[in-house]
């Protein structure tokens, strides 16, 4: 994963205490202590290289949260029934879990007891929206869905909503962001400086997902067929991480030898990716490709620009005033977006 950090992001140090009267590693033995620990820097050096922050999770800490509104939580999983409890006390209605099953089998976490015990107080609803851990392009694409089930519980269970993902850093951010932004009438940049600056939690939410996950929502979902090459020099494989499938997943590039070249043809959404090739196990860039300004590491990637032929249309246009520095929605628009969230069917989710 070397070289993968989005260049354009700014780095964080993301320190996390644990809510008090969570397990910790304390209370544990000392292999179980010495695991957790282990699953928790394996963890945090992953999400780094991904998310292109430096973020630190410690999962042997228990449940840590911080209020963004009165009314609204972000933080980390819940990890016992206990920490239903402890939500309950300080008037959370729903939980929002966006942890995919692989999250949880990886720091073990048993769910099912977890929702059967929430179930059985009564007071309190568990709810599930899964999204791909470290991948911006699911996080656009599921946004829509994962906010219209927000939306509606917010509705029905009124009280505090507690979103989390694994680490609270990431996922649980951004669908909160996304829900104060298309919802509650906030700017985009005044829910990201309430999240950060005022509520003290030092996140990473993927910004751009969010952008494109609103004109993706206002203009439509439209395709573009991009062809990217390697040239053969014998190579035995020819790989490409990034794009539209996240830093985790590779497509292989297949050989053209007529033309001398490996070559990849997909069809992507508008927007902009950052990508890089493996090539025999290296990862590298294309210097014959747009290329990312170096980070602080000195690692830059390819991206290519998928933007509508037609840039003067007046989607095009929208498109471009919705992922730029600062976008805003008018009240038309945020009408709009309410509006597709209330009809959003359930089976989407």
């Amino acid at each position: 994963m070397a070289g993968t950090v989005n260049s354009n992001d700014l780095l964080l140090h993301v320190a996390v205490k644990a809510v008090p009267g969570s397990p910790s590693s304390a209370e544990m033995s000392g292999a179980d202590a010495k695991e957790e620990e282990e699953k928790s820097e394996i963890y945090s050096n992953n999400m780094t290289e991904a998310m292109g922050a430096v973020l630190t999770y410690r999962h042997e800490l228990g449940m840590n949260y911080n209020f963004i509104r009165p009314d609204l939580i972000v933080g980390s999983c819940l990890q016992t029934p206990e920490d239903v409890d402890k939500l309950r006390k300080i008037g959370v209605k729903t939980v929002f879990c966006l942890q995919q099953d692989s999250d949880l089998e990886y720091f073990g976490v048993d769910i099912s007891v977890i929702r059967d015990y929430a179930e059985a107080c009564d007071d309190i609803q568990h709810l599930r929206a899964q999204i791909r851990d470290f991948d911006a392009f699911d996080l656009r694409i599921r946004l829509p869905a994962v906010v219209s089930k927000l939306y509606k519980a917010i509705n029905q269970n009124g009280g505090v909503t507690y979103i989390h993902c694994t680490a609270g850093l990431g996922r649980a951010p951004a669908v909160a962001m996304a829900y104060m932004f298309w919802v509650l009438g906030y700017k985009l940049s005044e829910a990201h400086d309430l999240l950060l600056y005022e509520s003290k939690r030092s996140c990473f939410p993927k910004m751009d997902a969010i952008k494109s996950a609103t004109a993706d929502i206002l203009t439509g979902l439209r395709k573009k067929l991009v062809t990217l090459k390697w040239k053969d020099n014998n190579y035995s494989t020819v790989e490409i991480s990034g794009l539209d499938i996240g830093w985790g997943q590779r497509i292989p590039l297949e050989l053209d030898e007529e033309q001398g070249f490996w070559i990849l043809k997909r069809e992507l959404l508008e927007g902009r990716y950052e990508y890089k090739y493996i090539v025999d196990g290296e990862w590298t860039v294309s210097k014959y490709e747009l290329l990312t300004t170096a980070n602080k590491d000195g690692h830059i990637n390819n991206y290519v620009q998928v933007l509508d032929d037609d840039t003067d249309s007046v989607n095009a246009a929208l498109r471009k005033t919705l992922t730029s520095d600062d976008p805003d929605l008018t009240r038309e628009q945020r009408q709009k977006i309410r509006m597709i969230l209330e009809t959003f069917p359930e089976d989407e989710v």
